[in-house]
């Protein structure tokens, strides 16, 4: 749960096990060393609500603008009334001069310019599975200049599957397959799984095997057709005396890309190898290639091995790879990033991602994910596949486009139509019209939002 390791770990006495962890075989005991509020899950729960609560909320440029706008348009009517009233001494006609500043003034478009674009875009980034939490996190994620990414679950699938095969004379690949799988079917553990389905996929026909026996920690032994056999590591095959030599470059060089290798062998000879790894998702390298050509520094941030990190950065073209983090780490190496002057998302699953997520200006979580980490994100990719991370920053940034040509339309608007309205070109009736047009015209250039597309 906290390393984000989708392989297996082997614990000895005397280690530290990690609660909401899954033992897969045999059972053991353990002592409690922290409890309630001292426990990891309580601290990153902490972490969570003390970043979410640290971020300061984006101050509006309407608003502030708003702010001054309205008092400085009071204090030019009142210039206006005495301005006329003096020329004319009529009061009625100064009256009428006035209220054709207010009319005119009134600032519809400029409080329509943000919401009106924000509700196009969000509505939008819904329809292609990218839930924004509302505008201050759209306006957030138009910004983005640094993407950081989780390996386990959001670049990769999260689950082992069989990656390489090779198989040793006399057997056929189709031979040695079914009797792997035949034995691993019986077995508990995730690689033999992997195996199992992968038999499936090739349409291999299951067979009996009898005295299956799970040897802790190295592999399995069982029977097949009177004949002994082996599944597991190097430890296993060593301790049976059997001499790898023929395939251990194989195996190191399987090892080398972050996969788990195992050893079958039979009448100590060395049948096959079989690697299983957690494999990458089908768009994580031309989604990563496209936040690059955006100009988007993307980082890989991992709680895995460092070898395994650095398999996967290789498949994907991720250059920065910073592996083996424990959860209130991540969220640090987030807050060293925003310091740098970096404006980072953070992409992850997992319960082990949630403080990083909270942390980062913003937390984008992956739909398939837990629970914790959408509550801790700004940003919801539903489906879970990384093409959505560049959608959801293009999006975002031609929002917040349209919202910039809708506060400058509005700011036209005014400068052209107040000094008409001072000096009385414009009448109350003209001045009413040309503020609704106004208005309808930042409405539609809003609209115009629903026709782009953010697929690049």
């Amino acid at each position: 749960m906290l390393t984000g390791e989708s392989i297996p770990v082997e614990k000895n006495p005397g280690d530290e096990v990690i609660g909401s962890s899954i033992n897969r075989q045999g059972s053991f005991s353990f002592r409690a060393s922290k409890v309630g509020d001292d426990t990891v899950l309580a601290h990153i729960i902490r972490m969570v609500e003390e970043a979410q609560g640290s971020k300061a909320p984006v101050q509006r440029l309407a608003d502030k603008v708003s702010s001054y706008f309205v008092p400085a348009i009071i204090i030019i009517a009142l210039i206006t009334f005495f301005g006329w009233y003096l020329k004319e001494a009529n009061f009625t006609t100064a009256l009428m001069h006035m209220a054709t500043v207010l009319v005119v003034a009134c600032p519809c478009a400029l409080g329509l310019a943000t919401p009106t674009a924000i509700m196009v875009g969000t509505g939008l980034g819904a329809q292609k599975g990218v839930l924004f939490r509302g505008g201050e996190h759209l306006e957030r994620t138009a910004k983005i200049d640094t993407v950081v990414l989780d390996k386990t679950g959001t670049i990769t699938k999260g689950m082992p599957s069989v990656t390489d095969f090779v198989v040793m004379p006399p057997f056929s690949e189709k031979e040695l397959l079914g009797i792997i799988a035949s034995a691993e079917k019986k077995s508990e553990h995730p690689l033999g799984e992997a195996i199992v389905e992968y038999a499936k996929q090739n349409d291999i026909k299951l067979e009996e095997i009898s005295d299956f026996e799970a040897i802790a920690g190295q592999g399995i032994h069982f029977y097949h057709k009177n004949r002994e056999w082996y599944i597991g590591n190097e430890a296993l095959a060593l301790a049976r005396g059997i001499d790898i030599s023929a395939v251990v470059e194989q195996k190191k060089q399987w090892e080398e890309e972050g996969k788990t290798v195992m050893i079958a062998f039979s009448d100590n000879k060395v049948a096959g190898l079989i690697a299983v790894a957690d494999t990458v998702k089908e768009n994580a390298k031309s989604a990563i290639s496209e936040l690059k050509q955006m100009g988007i520094e993307v980082l890989m941030l991992t709680g895995d091995q460092k070898r395994t990190g650095l398999a996967i950065a290789k498949q994907v073209g991720i250059d920065n790879v910073i592996a083996e983090v424990l959860p209130g780490n991540k969220a640090d190496v987030v807050q060293r990033l925003k310091s740098a002057g970096k404006v980072v998302a953070m992409v992850g699953d997992g319960i082990n991602d949630a403080p990083a997520l909270a942390a980062a200006d913003v937390g984008m979580a992956i739909g398939t994910g837990t629970d914790v980490a959408m509550e801790s994100a700004s940003v919801a990719l539903m489906s879970g596949d990384l093409k959505t991370i560049p959608v959801a920053i293009r999006l975002a940034r031609q929002t917040l486009r349209k919202i910039r040509q809708n506060l400058f339309w509005a700011f036209i608007y005014n400068a052209i139509t107040i000094p008409l309205a001072v000096f009385g070109v414009f009448t109350p009736i003209m001045g009413g019209t040309a503020m609704a047009l106004s208005s309808v015209s930042v409405v539609t250039n809003s609209l115009l939002l629903k026709r782009y597309n953010p697929d690049g």
